[in-house]
């Protein structure tokens, strides 16, 4: 029998950018980032948000700087963070006037990590080469990299019509999605060349090139990375609200990750009104976390229930201890070094519940419907304990507690 390997391709070797501290490409980890949806002038707001965002696991996260007060506030907002003990590098998003905001705002554009360019309205006509070039020396000057992200919903709409004349030109034209593609990755790779030809080196240098389109998006991102070494950002842009803008993002990058490509991402969820910005860090960690790439925080399996699993306790319980889970992750990074390898099982019934309990690190097998009501507790593959009563669920939390602090805490590692 032909053994398959059960891995990803190896990763595409892309030239290492370094973003306030944090490597994005080069071989590093994939990067997790996100992007504020505040009014960047309003500084307690948008304090507030990134110190969410970072809190989550966001280790890169975005501002919008469209006008002068939002510029002015981004010197503001770094010392905030940073009297709060939140280092997250913080990213530029410009368009249309950031060479002036760069310029006028010298201490904004010394405070952010990176200044992400879109070459698509950055300047129009004989301005658009010129007002991207300012704003790359801006970055030379300040000692900063930069993202150059294309997206089909502000495409150079010049570059576009030149290749959709030329395609329609021949005698056997390609279909407009393609030429459409193409055009998506020359822009990203003429704006490339500009910026490397005024100074810029390659280790400065991030490409993305987004559509909302999942197959699309895997087509652009195959050919961009076959095409250049740059370190490359992947993200579906408006992917949508719910379940829509989360299954549509784990398929298209989890494709292109599984083929090597992809240095950093961000799952561009709609959040609902009054919705939790966070859940978008949520998704690209469980994305790479579910596909082997990295991991953040502790796995918890819970069977999705059927006839013999009519009560909800297993539910209820599964709920409570990946709640608790997501509630003490930033403590427990810091207290608790390598718990985000910890895996937990809470299972419904006796069919998968005692196998699947043995294979994480500590699991619960619960009663299902006309089973005995006791519940096996497993820990490291061995039975320990069996639960009975009406507390089962807070002394299983107790056990997971318990296990935590033995195994992951100062005293384990001192041992």
């Amino acid at each position: 029998m032909e053994d398959i390997i059960a891995d990803p391709l190896p990763r595409r070797a892309t030239v290492g950018v370094n973003v306030g501290g944090v490597v994005v490409g080069g071989g590093a980890p994939v990067v997790v980032q996100s992007m504020t949806n505040t009014d960047t002038a309003d500084v307690d707001a948008t304090v507030a948000q990134v110190a969410q965002l970072a809190k989550a696991g966001s280790e890169i996260v975005r501002i919008t700087v469209d006008r002068p007060e939002s510029a002015a506030a981004v010197p503001r907002i770094r010392e905030r963070l940073e009297l709060l003990g939140i280092d997250v590098p913080l990213v530029g998003d410009f368009h249309y006037i950031g060479h002036k905001l760069l310029a006028d705002f010298p201490d904004c554009a010394a405070a952010l990590a990176k200044y992400r360019i879109n070459p698509g309205n950055v300047g129009f006509k004989d301005k658009k080469d010129r007002q991207f070039i300012d704003i790359v020396e801006m970055a030379i000057r300040h000692d900063k990299p930069v993202r150059i992200g294309v997206n089909w919903g502000s495409l150079d709409q010049e570059l576009l019509t030149r290749l959709m004349d030329a395609n329609n030109a021949l005698a056997s034209p390609r279909p407009a999605r393609s030429v459409m593609r193409e055009a998506i990755i020359q822009s990203a790779l003429h704006s490339a060349a500009l910026a490397e030809e005024t100074g810029l080196g390659r280790e400065r240098i991030i490409l993305s090139a987004k559509v909302s389109n999942v197959q699309d998006l895997i087509a652009v991102y195959r050919d961009l990375s076959r095409r250049t070494d740059h370190a490359i950002h992947l993200g579906l842009t408006e992917a949508g609200m719910g379940s829509k803008g989360i299954v549509a993002s784990a398929a298209a990058m989890g494709i292109l990750l599984q083929e090597g490509i992809g240095d950093t991402i961000r799952v561009s969820l709609t959040p609902e009104p009054g919705g939790d910005r966070t859940r978008e860090v949520q998704v690209a960690q469980e994305i790479l976390q579910t596909m082997g790439f990295r991991q953040f925080i502790p796995i918890v399996a819970a069977c999705p229930g059927c006839g013999r699993t009519t009560s909800t306790l297993f539910q209820e319980l599964a709920e409570t201890i990946q709640s608790d889970i997501r509630t003490n992750m930033p403590v427990w990074r810091e207290r608790y070094p390598g718990v985000e390898a910890l895996s937990v099982a809470v299972m419904g019934c006796i069919v998968n519940g005692p196998g699947e309990s043995k294979h994480a690190d500590i699991g619960i097998s619960l009663p299902g419907t006309a089973e005995v009501p006791s519940a096996p507790v497993y820990i490291e593959g061995q039975k320990v304990a069996t639960l009975r009563g009406a507390h089962i669920a807070q002394e299983f939390q107790t056990m997971v507690a318990d296990y935590i602090e033995r195994r992951f805490g100062h005293s384990a590692a001192a041992e």
